[in-house]
């Protein structure tokens, strides 16, 4: 396989160099490059496989009954940017509120760094925790049947991987290049929305639909493309993190614990080539799922991971390395009003908290509470931006819709951007504003922002993608 570098990038380089020699001419001086900065990088991977009986998607599904396969998180630490930048991609369903807080709290004391330059996002796979802990107490406090997750082993898991950070600083490896390469996925994503025989839109198509009309729909809005950035120590290459964006599930619901396909695509291409780090993200997937081409049986899961599979092993072998010249982090805050319609009022939300005649609708009035609480106190989202020149790593919040992946490419249209989805997961579905105007019938729940939230996530990426 070869790497080549782009020819742009070796005009650049040798520019640079000529001016260097210019100016250290003139000045009656010689001196060499290595004021350049030094980029390293530690990786670190742990389990956080929740225990039997603990809740699953918030209280929504059958709980843990059985571990099919572990969940992991897996991460980096990168030096050399100014204080560290730390990724944790985990295996939950969702992390959120004061609890999104807490792990990146605790993580960026782990790397000693500040807050904002730790980004942690979630897989969300369904069969897997939600982590909200003001939504638990609300819940305890009022007796609710309702429960969303373990707040002991919550705190145990997070300073689990605070020391899974620690423990990865001495043993980080120099960068000196980064490549990007993509590939389109066959037969995985397609959009919640199609149209029926009347040409009226429809949103049933599930992570897993027996609809054979649904089935039969065109695709819809996703993006077919799974992208790829790897960091190199020369010619050997450290890390590779792949991105797609779509919902992470193929069967699900049972009370079995999995990483699902996405996962064992993962766990699949670490087997390829142990010396280099695998980490997988999900992309802006709120409104896809692999419905069209997923009945739910549970072979079919080993069918989709291979389609995963197969599209990271034709992106790593259409990767393009270049020289790794600088990297930076920019950070805009992002406000999301809340939901306040009937509902969704305070006073609905508390009143459904001790009324509700299910417990998973205690657990949403209880999330609702929890993220009305922080937006009502003003809280923002950050929304951060890992640039390394030609390549951006950016991470939205919860289940943004994919338009906003596709928004943040057409922003850099000659630049490599790989947007993640998943941050602060408080807000629920963030959708665009004609999924409003058509009744996306996913809105009805799990919904926690008022209407306009598309302008605000396009004010945001405007700014966050500037140069």
């Amino acid at each position: 396989m070869r790497f080549e570098e782009p020819h742009w990038a070796q005009n650049k380089m040798g520019t640079r160099c000529v001016v260097s020699c210019l100016l250290s001419l003139c000045a009656g001086l010689v001196f060499a490059r290595n004021q350049d900065p030094t980029f390293s990088v530690s990786t670190f991977s742990i389990e956080v496989t929740p225990p039997i009986g603990h809740p699953c998607m918030g209280g929504g599904i059958a709980p843990v009954k059985k571990i099919d396969d572990p969940l992991f998180v897996h991460g980096f630490v990168l030096t050399g940017a100014g204080k560290p930048i730390v990724l944790a991609a985990v295996d939950w369903c969702e992390i959120r509120n004061d609890a999104y807080e807490r792990w990146r709290t605790v993580l960026a004391e782990a790397a000693r760094t500040d807050i904002e330059r730790v980004l942690v996002t979630c897989l969300h796979q369904h069969d897997a925790p939600i982590a909200d802990l003001e939504a638990q107490r609300l819940l305890d406090n009022a007796k609710a049947k309702g429960k969303i997750c373990d707040l002991d082993f919550h705190e145990k898991t997070v300073q689990r991987v605070a020391a899974a950070v620690r423990e990865s600083l001495p043993k980080g490896r120099k960068i000196t290049h980064f490549g990007t390469g993509q590939a389109r996925v066959d037969k995985v994503a397609s959009n919640r929305r199609y149209l029926g025989a009347d040409g009226k839109p429809s949103f049933g198509r599930t992570s897993a639909t027996r609809d054979a009309k649904a089935q039969a729909a065109p695709e819809g809005t996703i993006d077919p493309w799974l992208k790829t950035l790897s960091v190199w120590d020369g010619d050997e290459p450290v890390l590779t993190l792949s991105c797609y964006a779509t919902h992470p599930m193929s069967y699900y619901g049972q009370g079995g614990v999995s990483a699902d396909f996405v996962g064992l695509a993962r766990k699949r291409r670490q087997a390829d080539d142990p010396k280099q780090f695998q980490i997988y993200v999900s992309g802006c997937s709120g409104n896809v799922t692999a419905g069209k081409y997923n009945d739910g049986s549970p072979q079919n899961r080993a069918v989709l991971a291979d389609r995963i599979y197969q599209a990271m092993v034709s992106a790593w072998k259409g990767t393009r390395k270049q020289a790794l010249e600088g990297i930076d982090l920019r950070v805009t805050k992002l406000r999301l009003e809340p939901r306040d319609g009937p509902g969704f009022t305070v006073k609905d939300l508390e009143r459904r908290l001790t009324e509700d005649s299910k417990p998973f609708g205690h657990c949403l009035a209880a999330l609702g509470l929890s993220w009305r609480k922080r937006a009502d106190a003003g809280a923002t989202i950050d929304v951060p931006c890992v640039d390394f020149g030609s390549a951006k790593l950016l991470l939205l919040p919860a289940e943004s819709y994919v338009e906003f992946q596709l928004l943040a490419q057409k922003i850099r249209p000659n630049e490599f951007v790989i947007v993640m989805g998943y941050g602060e997961c408080a807000p629920g579905y963030i959708p665009t504003e004609q999924a409003v105007q058509e009744s996306d019938a996913n809105l009805s729940d799990w919904n926690w922002v008022a209407p306009g939230a598309e302008e605000r996530v396009r004010q945001a990426l405007e700014k966050v993608l500037e140069k």
